[in-house]
């Protein structure tokens, strides 16, 4: 019987999910007026590597519920900071929660096409 834990050769890569969504009583068109900030915060930590992957969720009706953002930090403290800094939470439009996630099974393919410098991903 082996003292190693069943996941110790698994990834075990730590994110911070965010889950955001409208706080109660502002208008949706209140989030649209701070959307495009909004998005240049996101292309901001996406280019400098913070971000991992973000975008909208929507429940099985097909209607939009909120948000999913997920931070490369180092706690919570810091995934918080970057959280805070995001134009629709500093603007009181967006209340979120946030969660620690370890990655531990899954994947990503990559495909990258020469001939037409085009890139594909699932």
């Amino acid at each position: 019987m082996s003292d190693q834990s069943p996941t110790a050769h698994m990834a075990g890569k730590q994110y911070y999910i965010v889950d955001t969504r409208l706080k109660d009583g502002v208008a949706p068109e209140r989030m649209m007026e701070v959307l495009q900030e909004h998005l240049d915060y996101q292309v901001s930590l996406e280019k400098n590597g913070t971000m991992f992957a973000a975008g909208p969720v929507d429940g099985e009706d097909g209607n939009r519920v909120g948000g999913m953002i997920v931070y490369r930090a180092e706690n919570f403290a810091a995934a918080r900071k970057i959280a805070d800094g995001d134009p629709m939470h500093a603007k009181g439009i967006r209340d979120y929660t946030i969660k620690k996630w370890t990655v531990n099974e899954g994947g990503i393919s990559i495909r990258i096409n020469y001939s037409d410098r085009t890139a594909e991903f699932e």
